[in-house]
């Protein structure tokens, strides 16, 4: 089973493409940011640089390689530092690429996600969410426990949608929930193993 360590952290979504906008389902397509998710990578660095020290402040950033992810992280880390955030590093982990949706890609957005997530049907091509859940759980255990042995700090993860239900898996948390482009994501584990995490969104300027 896909286990999350016990460790606080930070979680943004990409910010908004056309094939967003447009209702698709993307997977490992790497589509660029639209101007809307652009102005949203701004905006998530200036809530984060006002209000993260409420939280846990970020000490480094951990992005999927697809360019919308990276891009955000990129936009966030720039403008947290212009409002007053300590500059923070930016890294990848190929192992927080969305998932790969196989002949879903560029199709409209069905509902056969629950029958997904059941791992009662894996479209064609597509990678089957229990190794997802293992792939995503195993990156961010990873980045946690680094920021953690570089001696305290938070780290901040930008990825995708699809990606971020498998940790509500693991997190014991209703998995088939959309996640905003670009909210921050404050995220604490419950008082045990089998409890469900917390998670707090941060939507606006303080």
């Amino acid at each position: 089973m896909a286990m999350l360590e016990p460790r606080k952290f930070w979680y943004l979504r990409h910010g908004e493409t056309d094939w967003n906008a447009r209702g698709l389902s993307q997977g490992r397509s790497d589509i660029a940011l639209n101007a809307t998710g652009l102005a949203q990578g701004e905006q998530a660095g200036r809530i984060l640089a006002e209000r993260s020290d409420r939280y846990g402040r970020i000490a480094r950033i951990v992005s999927s390689p697809l360019q919308r992810a990276l891009r955000t992280a990129e936009i966030a880390a720039r403008d947290m530092a212009l409002t007053g955030h300590p500059e923070v590093s930016v890294s990848i982990d190929p192992d927080l690429q969305e998932v790969c949706f196989g002949v879903q890609e560029g199709q409209p957005m069905g509902d056969w996600y629950d029958s997904w997530i059941a791992g009662e049907y894996t479209p064609e091509g597509a990678e089957p969410f229990a190794e997802l859940k293992a792939r995503a759980a195993a990156s961010v255990n990873r980045a946690t426990a680094r920021t953690t042995d570089d001696g305290g700090g938070v780290v901040m993860i930008v990825a995708h949608g699809a990606l971020f239900r498998a940790l509500r898996a693991a997190m014991h948390l209703p998995a088939n929930v959309r996640l905003p482009n670009a909210v921050p994501l404050w995220l604490e584990p419950g008082p045990d193993p089998e409890a469900p995490w917390s998670l707090t969104e941060l939507s606006q300027v303080a």
